[in-house]
Order: C-alpha cells, then sequence, then structure tokens
C-alpha cells in the first residue's frame, strides 16, 4: 500500500527527529511512521533502494538508520525537504510509492 497522501489529517504529528516532522503511529523498531511533511517518506514501506537519494537533484535526503525495521535497516530521511523543487523524481522511482511530494504542503512542519 502506498503513502497515505492524507497523511497530515490521517496521522498525528508525533515528534521531530533530526529537524523533521514525525506523524505516527510510531513503535521502534517495527513501525517508525511518516518522516516529513512537503517532502515525506513512508518509513513503513521504505525499502531504502537508494534511487530517490540518487535522482534527487537538489540533495533533499541523507542516510538514517532503522536497526531492526523488517523492510531495512536504513532509510532515507528527507532531511533538506526545504530544498525541494518539486521535480517529483523521487516519487517517480521509488519501486515502493513511498513518497510524497505536495507543493502545498511546503513550509509548513
Amino acid at each position: 500500500m502506498p503513502i497515505d497522501p492524507n497523511f497530515e489529517t490521517n496521522r498525528e504529528r508525533v515528534g521531530e527527529e533530526n529537524g523533521v516532522t514525525v506523524w505516527g503511529p510510531v513503535d521502534p523498531p517495527e513501525q517508525l511512521g511518516i518522516h516529513g511533511t512537503h517532502v515525506a517518506v513512508d518509513y513503513d514501506i521504505c525499502i531504502a533502494d537508494g534511487a530517490c537519494l540518487e535522482d534527487c537533484p537538489v540533495d533533499v535526503f541523507t542516510w538514517v538508520d532503522s536497526p531492526g525495521h523488517p523492510e531495512s535497516e536504513i532509510k532515507v530521511e528527507p532531511t533538506h525537504e526545504d530544498q525541494c523543487i518539486d521535480c517529483m523524481l523521487c516519487v517517480d522511482v521509488c519501486p515502493v510509492d513511498a513518497i510524497d511530494v505536495d507543493p502545498g504542503r511546503a513550509g509548513r512542519t
């Protein structure tokens, strides 16, 4: 199942990690929630193939550890989502539809 494009309405903001907003539910290590707002990554379905990180022309993503998560032990975090130019390359290359970019959410946290 792809990332919920309405996560801001359907999920609760539960905190922040590395300056990135986290949307729950969160119950580590199995359930890590959605990270980011303008550029959002569903950590629970991310398989960390790295395509988004490699293809992003403005280096929005960085690797972070997610030890014990059933899908992958690392994730791509939208650490620099404020740099996003809304090109949607990350959305297009994600094989599991774990990323959502919404220009309407830019600047919101």
